[in-house]
């Protein structure tokens, strides 16, 4: 199922025909580009290589650039999108792909990587109640007892704790598209989308939702 790589602009609101107030994600999608294809007999399955962001070759390292062949403009991101019809023909290297593919779509399933929150407690990352605030208590946002003594002697592996918060790949799925504006060539969808402003996420028609 062949997508676009877009970039998260931020949030806004709109209104629709009948005059509700619709929470939407900004997306751009600049030219996204085919740079390659997976092919069954070859490669075990099949894909379409996409790109997306001009780069300077200077700043890519040579197995890079030799993605890019027969003049093809390097490209600072580069994405494989597995495609469901192993038997449909391959894309031609330097085709573009724009917010047309999208017209036929009413839902879409979003990849991103969500903010990064740094190292934090386990009140903050698994909404841990804490201890009591009150005077003489010495119990106040720690997790609290973790092992056990004679048996098993050891924490058990997945025990909620203090971490590592944020930065994680994540799907959101079935997100409806509110409006495409292929002269701006932005895509409007209902809901938050995982990620920081201007963080890069692969966008894709739904697959549960058509």
């Amino acid at each position: 199922m062949i997508g676009v790589i877009a970039q998260k602009v931020g949030m806004t609101q709109v209104f629709d025909a009948t005059g509700r107030l619709i929470p939407v994600t900004v997306l751009k999608v600049d030219t996204n580009v085919v740079v390659g294809n997976r092919v069954p007999k070859k490669d075990g399955y099949a894909a379409v290589i996409v790109g997306a962001v001009e780069a300077k070759p200077s700043r890519l390292s040579k197995p890079v650039l030799g993605q890019f062949k027969n003049g093809l403009a390097p490209r600072k991101y580069v994405r494989e999108f597995r495609l469901d019809d192993e038997s449909a023909e391959p894309k031609a290297v330097g085709d573009e792909i724009d917010l047309g593919m999208f017209e036929n779509s009413v839902f879409v399933d979003i990849v991103g990587v969500t903010k990064g929150k740094g190292f934090q407690g386990v009140m903050k990352r698994h909404n841990f109640s804490g201890g009591r605030a009150t005077h003489g208590s010495k119990f106040h946002r720690e997790n609290g007892s973790t092992g056990m003594a004679a048996y098993p002697s050891r924490v058990i592996k997945g025990t909620k704790m203090a971490g590592r918060m944020g930065s994680d790949r994540t799907t959101v799925q079935n997100l409806r598209i509110v409006k495409i504006d292929a002269e701006k060539s932005v895509l409007m969808v209902k809901g938050a989308v995982p990620g920081a402003n201007g963080g890069v996420v692969y966008v894709t028609p739904a697959k549960k939702k058509d």
